[in-house]
């Protein structure tokens, strides 16, 4: 079988929690998030100094388990040779194994975070449009139109403002918004290099 491996995980630092946002956790899934949870527990963690071992650690639990895989792909109706659906599947899982503080992958993330902060300092932008709408692809992604081009940023945890947001954005549709976000990376050995999410630190109406 084709080697195809998932995203490392989000690159956030595991100081904040994760807001909890409503999502259905298949059994494929839990499945493959608790056995790479426990095939990190058996690793020398210890072993790890840069980014590139800690993507291997994570990316070797994987391989070791590719049934598993083809079955999360399976339940997600994700084609293992399709790129950005293999991204979704892969964010899924990482904030998965993120959000259930799985030991072994909260200490290479937050290593993985470290090292990622230390180069950007966590540079926030802001982008103003008309709020349209929230897209469910495992989490949420509220979106806006931008001066006629819809732009997408991730709702990963809690932010400035999310609270107006939490019981839905039906009365807030077609309002101007102001949207705060930091560019995070996450690694997709698939892909050999880092894919870039926006993701929200605040929301304000204008």
């Amino acid at each position: 079988m084709k080697k195809t491996f998932l995203l490392f995980g989000l690159l956030v630092a595991i100081t904040q929690s994760l807001f909890a946002q409503t999502r259905i956790i298949g059994p494929a899934e839990k499945k493959l998030a608790d056995t790479i949870c426990d095939c990190l527990v058996h690793k020398d963690l210890l072993k790890v100094t840069n980014k590139e071992e800690a993507v291997a650690f994570y990316t070797d639990c994987i391989n070791q388990h590719s049934d598993l895989l083809i079955a999360l792909s399976e339940e997600q109706n994700a084609d293992m040779t399709d790129l950005e659906a293999m991204k979704k599947l892969g964010i899924n899982l990482a904030l998965t194994l993120m959000k259930n503080q799985c030991p072994g992958f909260v200490q290479l993330s937050k290593f993985m975070a470290e090292k990622e902060i230390s180069n950007n300092n966590n540079v926030n932008s802001s982008t103003t449009g008309i709020l349209k709408r929230i897209d469910n692809k495992g989490f949420n992604y509220l979106v806006i139109n931008n001066n006629g081009a819809e732009k997408s940023f991730l709702w990963l945890r809690q932010f400035a403002g999310s609270e107006k947001l939490i019981n839905g954005i039906t009365t807030s549709i077609g309002k101007k918004v102001t949207i705060k976000w930091q560019e995070i990376e996450v690694y997709l050995p698939v892909a050999k290099g880092y894919y870039k999410v926006k993701e929200i630190t605040d929301v304000t109406f204008l």
